[in-house]
């Protein structure tokens, strides 16, 4: 787990190191343990290093090859490295390291763009070819691992995190209106390969990006989930579905378990850690670190679920770690946890994250968590709305968009309002897309795709690398999910939501955490939002640079001032804190 950038110049040219040593500078946090930057003439590489695997100076990037003619910057961790290696050398491929890295390299060579497809892992790569001069950048099937792109004037930038990109400077940080619209509707969700920046995009997911010397690019999808269903599928037994499940995620927690240091859970108390915490039990951790977080109650809605985690820590014997945390730590921490988001985002457990992988990291390097498993197997009060739906799309935006097309009007300043709701014509769009004709399962495959990629699963990798802590995401190994789409909804939507997951965890975790009312990661004070909290956000929101942008129309921002707590979204989320969670994060990145 670390942090890459670089910049290749197109078609010829010097490439300007001191700016890919800025950037990479910039992203100390995702890689406290060493740095790195080369160039070869058009194309410079930088690197920040947290060692997981081969914690000798044999696995430091950038990585040459000399004999392959290769240079190559990586982020994230490939699980199966072991068993590529022991192929790649049965065909006579010579290893300096014990990394994953080199694997990668080694892999590049053998089997071309097909080695991504033949990856279990996270990762996002560049990858420059001596010879050739060509770029090929890839991110791995759920954009697990973050890769933001800017080109302008011949020179292509690229970088682990947006805010590295500015630092390297030469960026348009005008607002993309597109973007500022799916901002609004939700909840800070912005697909690739847009950000609310004009200047600045991000590779998709699952996406293979070849550049040629002269700067043209073709893009390869190289995975697709399906949730097409065979009549053997259809007629499976809820039993067999269990089993299959389980058995499935077994082997992803065991996939994640291979580091050269340990690995702990963060630890909700939900369903989902608590099955993660169950199975690395049953692969015979001991002494396993579990980790925990709670707040403030804050208008009689309570801050924490340390009763579900206490159970499970004690049930497992755990090296438990519970953290609380005041509202007086929680308002001083906001600003460094708004600094760490690569992009805006808006939910309440971004600070949780963020001061919760703080403490772990004073502990351990890598942790397993529990995002994706409600993308994946149908959790969310939405999914039942869809079932046999006539007009999907429809119901979807009723029951997920924050706003409607009018209310989004009422918010947005003319100069900012799109000609068309962008939002609707994406949805409209994908679900259109063939692979998933059971209404709740073009909602599964939109979530998981996109809302987990640019929400869930970024924000953990934002806040987690803001400390050098590395998440792994179990629920998103990609056998796993692509078994999961092959499962009817009904039995997903059993029990409220997860029921074939919930019947797998029976065989594993204790009943009391299963048949619980459906939690959240509660921060009570950033949906309530009073006394100086309110200050604050007025604050953002009036201030010199927030008029001069004028993002928001001044009568909305006026009516949300008023009584904050009146105003809230379909899924609990203050409309004041998301409009002034934009204007903060832009200030914090000095635009």
């Amino acid at each position: 787990m670390c942090g890459i950038c670089g910049e290749v110049v197109f078609p010829s040219g010097q490439a300007d190191t001191a700016r890919v040593e800025r950037m990479a500078q910039a992203m100390a946090a995702r890689g406290p343990d060493a740095m790195g930057v080369t160039m070869r003439g058009r194309a410079a590489f930088g690197h920040r290093r947290l060692k997981i695997i081969d914690l000798s100076d044999q696995g430091a990037q950038p990585m040459q090859d000399p004999e392959l003619g290769l240079t190559l910057v990586f982020n994230g961790c490939i699980y199966n490295y072991q068993d590529l290696r022991a192929e790649l050398t049965d065909k006579g491929y010579r290893f300096f390291s014990t990394s994953d890295t080199e694997v990668i390299l080694k892999a590049w060579k053998e089997w071309g763009e097909h080695c991504f497809s033949r990856f279990h892992g996270m990762f996002a790569v560049a990858l420059f070819e001596h010879d050739s001069g060509k770029l090929h950048l890839a991110r791995d099937r759920f954009g697990i691992k973050p890769l933001y792109l800017s080109e302008a004037d011949g020179r292509l930038a690229f970088a682990s995190s947006l805010p590295a990109l500015l630092k390297g400077g030469k960026i348009d940080t005008s607002i993309d209106k597109v973007a500022l619209q799916h901002y609004m509707s939700w909840h800070a969700v912005v697909p690739a390969p847009r950000t609310i920046l004009n200047g600045v995009r991000k590779l998709g997911p699952a996406t293979l990006r070849t550049y040629q010397p002269d700067g043209s690019f073709t893009d390869k999808n190289y995975w697709q989930p399906t949730f097409e269903k065979t009549p053997e599928d259809v007629n499976r037994s809820p039993e067999d579905w269990r089993d299959l499940v389980l058995d499935g995620l077994r082997t992803a927690v065991r996939r994640r378990m291979v580091a050269d240091v340990p690995v702990g859970v963060l630890l909700s108390g939900g369903v989902d850690s608590s099955l993660i915490v169950g199975l690395l039990a049953e692969e015979g951790q001991r002494d396993l670190a579990t980790f925990s977080i709670g707040f403030e109650e804050a208008n009689g809605e309570k801050g924490d679920e340390f009763q579900y985690s206490d159970l499970i820590a004690q049930h497992y014997d755990t090296n438990h770690h519970k953290i609380f945390i005041p509202s007086s730590e929680l308002q001083d921490n906001l600003p460094g946890a708004i600094g760490a988001m690569a992009e805006p985002m808006v939910s309440y457990d971004n600070i949780g994250f963020y001061l919760l992988s703080r403490e772990v990291s004073k502990h351990i390097k890598v942790v397993q968590s529990g995002q994706g498993a409600d993308e994946v197997f149908g959790g969310y009060h939405w999914y039942p709305k869809l079932a046999g739906s006539n007009s999907p799309v429809a119901d979807y935006a009723n029951a997920f968009f924050d706003r409607t097309e009018t209310q989004l009007n009422e918010a947005i300043a003319p100069d900012y309002r799109c000609d068309r709701n962008e939002s609707l014509a994406f949805v409209e769009a994908h679900f259109a897309t063939v692979g998933a004709l059971d209404p709740v399962d073009k909602a599964l495959r939109l979530d998981t795709n996109v809302m987990l990629v640019d929400d869930p699963v970024k924000r953990v990798d934002n806040h987690s690398m803001a400390w050098g802590l590395e998440a792994r995401v179990p629920f998103l190994d990609h056998e796993l999910v692509e078994l999961a789409g092959r499962i009817p909804a009904e039995h997903k939507l059993a029990q409220e939501g997860k029921g074939v997951l919930k019947e797998a965890a029976r065989l594993v975790v204790p009943p009391a955490v299963i048949d619980r009312p459906k939690g959240y990661f509660p921060v009570p004070a950033l949906k309530y939002i009073q006394g100086s909290y309110l200050d604050m956000v007025r604050d953002a929101l009036t201030n010199e640079k927030a008029r001069s942008r004028g993002l928001f129309n001044m009568a909305y921002l006026d009516k949300l001032f008023e009584d904050p707590t009146r105003h809230i979204t379909k899924l609990r989320g203050s409309e004041l804190w998301q409009v002034a969670l934009l204007e903060l994060w832009l200030q914090a990145q000095e635009i």
